[in-house]
């Protein structure tokens, strides 16, 4: 049986210009190519997680427009659950200028548009499909109020809930405290606590929490209150690290809903992600099962 993901969150129509290197404050550089596509960081995670064979509900809002009608074409040619999908007439859908140079590297600029528009109301409507759930993703993309809400009604119905707190803000306790794993990079982990710890448990505030901070190419650290471990990545050949950290979390909520162990899952999410960066853009990098396994495979740890 599919595993079974509601992600609530955001997308963003991402307009990607590829350059040689990245702009300076108040210079002018000429791209070489410019690209649209669906991304935002819900989407992208609601999208890799079904290609990763899972049975994927988004909840979220796009604008009544052009960009809009892109997002839900997007997710019914994904066989993504669209049900709890709200068509807003009073905001636009949310846009991502992207700029990526010559090694990779990016720099995003996020207009949130209806995804900030995502409420209580709409996470209450889905409350049944997320009753069912195996996993719950959410990230910060859309108002924190709704992805408290999300996490509190996923916990009511004992679902796992995955928290990814990107891109980064400082959070109350009461929300952390939802999250069963947090998934931060470093750059998030220090937002959220000041300085990341050299020794991660320290960050861990729940028995029953497990922080995963994400590494880019030095893989993944992982911490429970009483333990703590490294899973390194795969090695690949690098176009654009857009996307990543989406895929690592699509990889790791998949990978726990069929119950692997919690090394094997940040291993198949270290793959996900590793597979994801080798093309460019956001949803359309996201990779196949079959591609994630054979890189796993050709690798073995």
């Amino acid at each position: 049986m599919a595993a079974k993901i509601v992600v609530v969150g955001s997308f963003n129509m991402d307009l990607t210009t590829y350059m040689e290197r990245l702009p300076r404050p108040g210079e002018t550089v000429h791209g070489r190519r410019f690209v649209t596509g669906p991304g935002g960081k819900g989407s992208n995670q609601a999208v890799a997680a079904a290609r990763l064979g899972a049975e994927v509900t988004f909840v979220g809002r796009v604008g009544m427009d052009g960009f809009g009608d892109t997002a839900i074409q997007t997710w019914q040619a994904e066989g993504i659950n669209t049900r709890y999908v709200v068509r807003d007439s009073e905001n636009a859908t949310g846009v991502a200028p992207i700029f990526v140079d010559d090694s990779g590297e990016n720099c995003i600029v996020v207009a949130l548009g209806a995804n900030l528009a995502v409420s209580p109301a709409d996470v209450d409507a889905a409350s049944d499909v997320i009753a069912q759930a195996d996993v719950l993703v959410v990230q910060l993309e859309i108002d924190l109020n709704t992805v408290a809400h999300a996490l509190r009604v996923a916990k009511q119905h004992g679902v796992r809930t995955i928290l990814n707190p990107a891109p980064a803000a400082q959070l109350p306790e009461s929300t952390l405290a939802l999250a069963d794993y947090l998934t931060p990079n470093e750059t998030e982990l220090e937002t959220l606590l000041g300085s990341v710890p050299d020794d991660l448990r320290q960050a861990v505030k729940l028995p029953q929490q497990t922080l995963v901070m994400t590494a880019g190419a030095r893989g993944a650290r992982w911490a429970t209150q009483s333990d703590s471990g490294d899973v390194p990545t795969y090695k690949v050949q690098v176009v654009d690290t857009t996307g990543a950290g989406d895929a690592f979390n699509a990889g790791l909520a998949v990978a726990l809903a069929e119950g692997k162990a919690l090394t094997d899952a940040i291993a198949f999410a270290n793959a996900t992600a590793a597979m994801c960066v080798t093309r460019p853009g956001t949803a359309p990098s996201m990779p196949q099962r079959a591609e994630v396994e054979a890189l796993m495979e050709k690798d073995k740890r």
